[in-house]
């Protein structure tokens, strides 16, 4: 494995907390994302504090003096009083560091700062009723915040049962400290095995260049009236693959759509040459979330004549029937398993089976009815 410079660890740190992807940091470092992620796993995801020495501790000049001074044949006091520090002080230096014949101010300096890296105690391993709380409410699916705001209301007067949710995430994540069990991660609402804060999230620097927001969308949009509005999303499987799914707000009709590459071009290409099939009104809108694979969203409009608009940063919600139908759709694609080996014509297997599936929110017509019945209305 490469062994990275305190330079280029503090670039990756760097570059984490602002949201950048593994490839993306890698690529900087001239590195390989698995490299990267493998500096990152070891501290779970939480930048290491930096080590600096203790103000009271012996610095290295002050070890040259010892040494020179035992050279010089100095008793311990004179070259305290040089240093200005006690003489019990130079004392336990020269014995713990081979005595006044080995004594060597360089060595002396490397084992001190190694013996200085010393763990600390975890609050939640030395407060084992704090602990015992911690874990119950995250057996019982409470979130790490909502454990932390818990337990002011549970324990007003007491202060030793207080905890911050970023230390319930360090203790989780970090395992060498083996005070939570790795299978509470299981009852956290994001699964993983790193620890990564909203707060680093990037959402300072549009990806989107002018995009215009979901607040923009016509009237007609939200009340779902008028057909041939579409909400839009990636439904990801494992190693890297991924299709498009589209879904008309009226009538839940889904379209499936195989996708190579995740890169823009790629993406706006195949979802244009699918929109392009339908009949004119049943292309008015599309809504997507703020995913970069539709960065080049001038193009897809430009060939289709279908406005696209962008949801805010961290709401799903914004696209409700498409994440819904994405939920459906892992019947068929189960989280995890690689869906690059799906055909279009499996695909459109799929996305008519589901549009033949009676859907309460429509009454229990299917969305295949559904849109037959409005297009025919409005043609």
């Amino acid at each position: 494995m490469k062994r990275f410079t305190s330079a280029q660890k503090g670039a990756i740190w760097e570059g984490w907390k602002s949201g950048l992807t593994l490839t993306e940091i890698a690529r900087g470092l001239d590195s390989h994302a698995g490299t990267v992620l493998a500096v990152l796993r070891r501290a779970g995801g939480f930048e290491p504090k930096p080590r600096c020495r203790a103000a009271r501790a012996l610095r290295v000049d002050e070890r040259e003096e010892i040494s020179r001074g035992l050279a010089a044949g100095l008793s311990m006091r004179a070259i305290a009083r040089r240093l200005g520090r006690a003489a019990s002080t130079v004392s336990r230096e020269i014995e713990r560091n081979g005595g006044i014949d080995r004594y060597r101010a360089a060595e002396s300096d490397v084992r001190a700062w190694r013996r200085a890296c010393r763990p600390q105690t975890c609050l939640l391993a030395s407060r084992p009723a704090l602990r015992h709380w911690v874990a119950t409410k995250l057996q019982h699916n409470w979130s790490p915040r909502q454990i932390a705001v818990g337990l002011r209301s549970a324990f007003p007067d007491d202060a030793r049962m207080r905890v911050s949710h970023e230390t319930i995430y360090r203790s989780l994540f970090v395992q060498a400290r083996g005070v939570l069990k790795a299978e509470l991660t299981q009852h956290l609402r994001r699964s993983g095995f790193m620890r990564r804060a909203r707060a680093s999230r990037r959402d300072a620097q549009p990806s989107i260049i002018d995009g215009v927001s979901i607040h923009e969308r016509p009237p007609e949009v939200e009340d779902r009236a008028v057909p041939g509005h579409w909400e839009g999303d990636l439904l990801m499987g494992g190693n890297s693959s991924q299709i498009a799914t589209l879904v008309e707000r009226h009538s839940r009709f889904v379209m499936l759509i195989k996708i190579d590459k995740k890169d823009t071009a790629t993406v706006t290409k195949a979802i244009a040459r699918k929109i392009r099939q339908l009949p004119a009104e049943l292309r008015r809108t599309l809504t997507w979330d703020r995913g970069t694979e539709l960065r080049d969203h001038k193009a897809f409009t430009l060939a289709t004549k279908v406005q696209v608009y962008f949801c805010d940063p961290r709401s799903p919600w914004q696209r409700g029937s498409n994440e819904n139908t994405n939920g459906l759709l892992r019947q068929y694609f189960p989280k995890g398993q690689d869906i690059s080996h799906f055909s279009q014509a499996q695909l459109n297997r799929i996305a008519r089976e589901l549009n033949e599936r009676p859907r309460e929110t429509l009454n229990w017509r299917t969305p295949l009815g559904a849109l037959k019945a409005t297009v025919a209305s409005t043609g």
